[in-house]
């Protein structure tokens, strides 16, 4: 067979060698018939039988789960069982069956069609991308209906490359845990971008993925000898001898590089002229907590809680207690030892709508989200601020509050922090007065008023991916635009670099916690800038970590000024490529 190459979405970094696996797909085409009057009772409990059929397979699932799988897994499953208990899932294909005679399959995929049609108007990347998640807990019911079985991968010994390539239209998180006792290498999937659950997840096992691959799993034929260059995102199918070796080297030499990284666990991260760095993790879940400690970070510099509200679809139990929030945020300052970490308040908004029913802004990244709705929202505020501040009486706690652009937002949440305090204090309740209370600098006008949150807030984080996103009117998941998305951009380092520089100036520490702090590549130029904390995924803190130990600050400083200075963006490319050679 002829070799090819197809081009994808790098997700997680890495070189994958092995034969294809297919995974076929449940596709929703199903059989369309009316039922008689007398009969229809019948069919919804029918329908009905086959839902709570699902419920027990996901419960067997997550009970089975392997004590070492990543904790996102198990979210996921729980992010289905909730989509299955839905209303939308669980009561309103029951009504079509009702009062329009379909059969159970055509009610199914009926309200499927319709929900899927709402989540294409998302505009936010990942929770367009949790259409996946409802259209594969709608096939795991119609798989019931229709009797169909679902073998993923056919027993029997690894193949000469030692692992397993799984290539699918997409994959579902229950799918994945039965990959998990076999050796696999890699995922190719024709649908998903970076914020989808297989991305995810391979991140989180850091095993090499290539996805949107368009028609990958209609190209690649069972037992295909196939290439993911995670770094890429390319594909290469039965290779030519000459580009299999050169490729078998290259995984060789990330093999023994990851080998050596696993040695500076322990290395305080200090330049080579003795500058001391800070370097920390992003989590989503208190379980991650155990990953960033494995991976030598000093504390945790994002803990995004949105994960807790999203996905709690149904009317009843629209939002976590003010109990399960405090136990979670308890869990992870417990599971630091002694490492600070730093909570993000609620962002989530018009764009990530707390159920799958509700409607969605017109420009939702301009809308009603973060910290503009937890404004909105004074008493789901004032619950949450209320549980961070008591996790704090277990560890040191910083408290980070998302997409502020104006005075009086920085003034009514400081206010809303000593309401949530007075009301600890009546109730007797013990947490940390002194507790630090940060900014999230990610909208242009912010950085653009530094000094109005220098003067209020104990600490500044720069999130980047929204940073960028603002400042160029882009949005990175939107394909026709996803080529102007660069961190580069002249306008986009001038806003990091004044940010930085006016933070160490008046002794307000900074942070950068999105993608770019994670990005080896331009380690050396964040830190010719002045940053001295970084916070990134697990899997990426020791790379971080060996860029750092090999720097010299002396020598970036003045070649970093050069590059503030330019505005061609060819230039400035070059530029920081050389800056990992100083």
């Amino acid at each position: 067979m002829a070799s090819f190459t197809l081009h994808g979405i790098p997700v997680s970094r890495g070189i994958a060698i092995g034969r294809a696996h297919l995974l076929a797909p449940a596709a929703l085409e199903v059989k369309h018939y009316l039922i008689p009057d007398e009969q229809v009772e019948a069919e919804v409990q029918r329908l009905q039988k086959a839902i709570a059929t699902v419920h027990k397979e996901l419960q067997t699932l997550w009970n089975e789960l392997p004590k070492d799988s990543p904790a996102e897994l198990g979210a996921f499953i729980d992010v289905h069982a909730l989509i299955l208990s839905d209303p939308m899932i669980a009561e309103v294909p029951l009504e079509i069956i009702r009062t329009r005679n379909y059969n159970a399959e055509w009610a199914l995929v009926t309200q499927i069609d319709e929900l899927s049609a709402q989540f294409d108007e998302i505009e936010d990347a990942y929770l367009r991308e949790r259409k996946a998640d409802i259209q594969q807990v709608g096939e795991r019911v119609l798989k019931v209906l229709t009797g169909t079985a679902s073998t993923l991968v056919k027993d029997g010994g690894d193949d000469a490359a030692g692992h397993l390539i799984v290539v699918a239209h997409d994959i579902s998180p229950a799918d994945m845990l039965q990959f998990k006792d076999r050796a696999f290498g890699g995922f190719v999937t024709d649908l998903g971008g970076p914020n989808s659950h297989t991305a995810i997840v391979a991140r989180s096992l850091d095993i090499p993925a290539a996805v949107g691959m368009a028609n990958a799993s209609a190209l690649i034929e069972q037992d295909d000898l196939v290439i993911i260059d995670g770094d890429a995102g390319v594909v290469i199918v039965e290779p030519p001898p000459n580009v299999l070796e050169q490729y078998r080297e290259r995984q060789a030499r990330i093999a023994r590089d990851r080998k050596k990284l696993g040695k500076l666990r322990k290395t305080p991260a200090v330049t080579r002229d003795g500058t001391e760095v800070t370097l920390l993790a992003n989590i989503e879940l208190p379980e991650d907590c155990t990953a960033a400690m494995d991976a030598g970070a000093v504390g945790v510099g994002l803990f995004r809680s949105e994960f807790l509200f999203m996905g709690r679809t149904g009317v009843h139990h629209k939002l976590p207690t003010e109990d399960e929030q405090f136990e979670s945020y308890r869990k992870a300052v417990v599971a630091m030892k002694g490492r600070p970490v730093t909570i993000r308040t609620l962002d989530i908004g018009a764009d990530k709508p707390l159920d799958v029913a509700e409607q969605t802004a017109l420009n939702p990244a301009l809308g009603l989200r973060a910290i503009r709705f937890c404004l909105a929202e004074p008493q789901m505020f004032l619950a949450q601020l209320r549980a961070i501040l008591r996790a704090s009486a277990y560890g040191p706690v910083k408290l980070l509050i998302p997409m502020m652009a104006h005075a009086f937002e920085i003034d009514q949440s400081l206010a809303m922090i000593e309401q949530a305090k007075q009301q600890l204090r009546d109730a007797g309740e013990k947490f940390d007065p002194l507790i630090p209370v940060g900014a999230m600098i990610e909208i242009p006008a912010a950085a653009l008023t530094l000094p109005m949150f220098i003067k209020k807030m104990d600490f500044l984080s720069i999130g980047t991916n929204d940073l960028i996103q603002y400042t160029l009117a882009i949005d990175r998941a939107d394909h026709e635009v996803a080529h102007l998305y660069n961190p580069l951009h002249p306008a986009v380092l001038h806003l990091l670099s004044t940010t930085i520089a006016l933070g160490a100036r008046a002794n307000v520490p900074v942070a950068v916690c999105g993608e770019m702090a994670g990005d080896v590549r331009l380690t050396r130029l964040l830190l010719g800038m002045g940053l001295r904390e970084f916070s990134m995924h697990p899997t990426q803190l020791l790379s971080v970590k060996q860029e750092i130990l090999n720097s010299d600050i002396e020598a970036l400083a003045p070649q970093t000024k050069k590059i503030l200075r330019s505005y061609d963006p060819v230039a400035i490319a070059e530029a920081v490529e050389e800056l990992r050679a100083v």
